[in-house]
């Protein structure tokens, strides 16, 4: 542990904040918006990136774009009537986090390439202290880190990867000058990044070999070009582009309460998503034998749903190879199967995804009340969090990547709860004039044991998720990634949550 991280008064040296945020992705920037409207302006946003927009930023490999509509995967509050498409190329996202920082002027909070190693709450003088990469040290009366769901990459531990002589290129660090054409290149993984990557790569690639380890159901992308009347007309009249939303959000909240959510009771639902999927592969795949490699065999929605009309099309290329038989090692110049063969390729590509129960709850090391490590005590007491946010005895701090936090299918969905949350449990402070707020132990137990109990209808554990993979899923078998209620519920009951199961001092 960092000795910064030792209980100590502040030092006339440390920067003293109101708040401290980590994180500048659209989660930090949300939080620092409600902080603002509640009257916060001493704030500091950390962010370990050379600039604002998290995966955004983070993110820049060809066919990158939003996975559900546009007008959902957007601030309510901030509707933005310039996406191009329906589901909007990544750089669009990214221009959006600018626009709302600018425009909400939280852009001067945030302080770039910064890495925040942990932080320790001072029982004494009641304040967190939180300590930087660079040995510096902040003292915040609040915490709040907005480190994101995917923001860990994810490197397989593959024999012989470290000695391979070729280019290795993680989908979260891409080389944009890097040229792909006339290269022999692999590509390992086929979950969402991979399906928006491989038909851009088999346009460019002399020769592309993709290993599969599990089979992603995938379903027609309903996709269009947004005209410049209709845009025009979003921008003049808000009205008219909310009426848009509201058809895609309650698509996208039927497809996730249904099918998902409550497969139990519309399970049929789930088999006609499904046989979508099988019905897009079988006119999209011309050989069977590659078209029952590429079947899954898991239902539909244990993994997050994924869309495309170029992903199965881009292995009836004559130099686009699928491989299912698993990686044995990898050499100097190419990669080994388990059943013997190899590939020879220059290029590996790393669409292996993220890290996500391992290495990002939490993405730092947190220390509450009593000396107590949230990742310890996550690990040795279930992945929890009330209303996804908050953890007993973590005074002052709440989670936005938290266990059951993750409502629908929009990140935004998530973060604009979490906002109305804030603004209750922050305004009962002021109004009680109090310095500190924590969750009961009862309600978390009651609010976790809820959330255990819903999801005995879900897909998760009343489907056959068994061979999934999916990150829905904790190392002891747990979806406690999902919030398992409608969004409808998650808003709602932020206006509602009793104001005593907090405490306040």
């Amino acid at each position: 542990m960092s000795s910064a991280l030792r209980p100590s008064g502040s030092s006339p040296t440390e920067q003293q904040f109101d708040v401290v945020i980590v994180g500048a992705g659209f989660g930090g920037i949300g939080a620092a918006i409600q902080l603002n409207r509640l009257g916060y302006d001493n704030l500091v946003i950390l962010e370990r990136e050379n600039d604002l927009g998290g995966t955004w930023h983070v993110n820049r490999y060809p066919g990158l774009a939003v996975d559900i509509p546009s007008t959902t995967y957007s601030y309510w509050f901030e509707p933005n009537p310039n996406w191009s498409r329906l589901f909007a190329p990544g750089q669009e996202l990214k221009n959006y986090a600018d626009h709302v920082a600018d425009k909400y002027d939280v852009r001067r909070y945030m302080r770039f390439n910064t890495t925040v190693e942990g932080a320790r709450w001072d029982e004494d003088a009641h304040v967190w202290k939180v300590a930087l990469a660079d040995g510096e040290t902040l003292t915040s009366r609040f915490l709040i880190t907005a480190t994101g769901f995917l923001s860990q990459p994810h490197t397989p531990d593959i024999p012989g990867i470290t000695g391979f002589k070729g280019r290795i290129i993680h989908t979260t660090a891409w080389d944009d000058g890097f040229d792909f054409d006339g290269h022999r290149v692999a590509v390992i993984g086929t979950g969402a990044t991979a399906v928006q990557l491989i038909p851009e790569l088999s346009k460019r690639a002399a020769d592309l070999t993709v290993y599969q380890r599990t089979a992603i159901h995938v379903v027609p992308k309903f996709d269009f070009p947004i005209p410049p009347f209709l845009r025009r007309l979003f921008a003049r009249v808000p009205l008219v582009q909310r009426g848009f939303r509201w058809v895609t959000d309650n698509i996208l909240e039927l497809m996730m309460v249904s099918a998902v959510l409550r497969y139990h009771r519309f399970h049929r639902l789930n088999i006609a998503a499904a046989d979508l999927a099988k019905t897009h592969r079988l006119l999209s795949v011309r050989d069977k034998d590659l078209r029952e490699q590429l079947t899954p065999d898991y239902d539909f929605g244990c993994k997050r749903p994924t869309y495309s009309n170029s992903y199965y099309r881009a292995f009836n290329k004559p130099h686009v190879h699928l491989q299912t038989t698993g990686i044995e090692r990898i050499e100097p110049d190419g990669i080994v199967a388990n059943d013997g063969a190899k590939t020879v390729i220059d290029t590996l590509v790393l669409a292996t995804g993220f890290d996500l129960w391992d290495a990002n709850f939490p993405a730092i090391e947190v220390i509450g009340r009593t000396g107590r490590n949230l990742g310890k005590w996550w690990r040795d007491n279930r992945f929890q969090a009330y209303e996804g946010l908050s953890i007993p005895y973590f005074p002052n701090y709440l989670s936005l990547a938290s266990p059951y936090a993750f409502s629908g299918l929009s990140f935004f969905n998530t973060m604009e709860y979490q906002m109305r949350h804030m603004d209750r449990l922050f305004g009962e402070l002021r109004r009680r004039r109090a310095t500190t707020f924590e969750v009961t132990e009862d309600a978390n137990a009651e609010f976790l044991d809820r959330m255990t109990k819903l999801l005995d209808n879900s897909v998760f554990y009343g489907g056959d998720c068994a061979t999934s993979r999916s990150y829905y899923f904790n190392h002891s078998g747990e979806a406690s990634l999902l919030r398992p209620t409608s969004t409808h519920n998650a808003v709602a009951e932020q206006a509602r949550f009793p104001l005593s199961d907090y405490t306040f001092a």
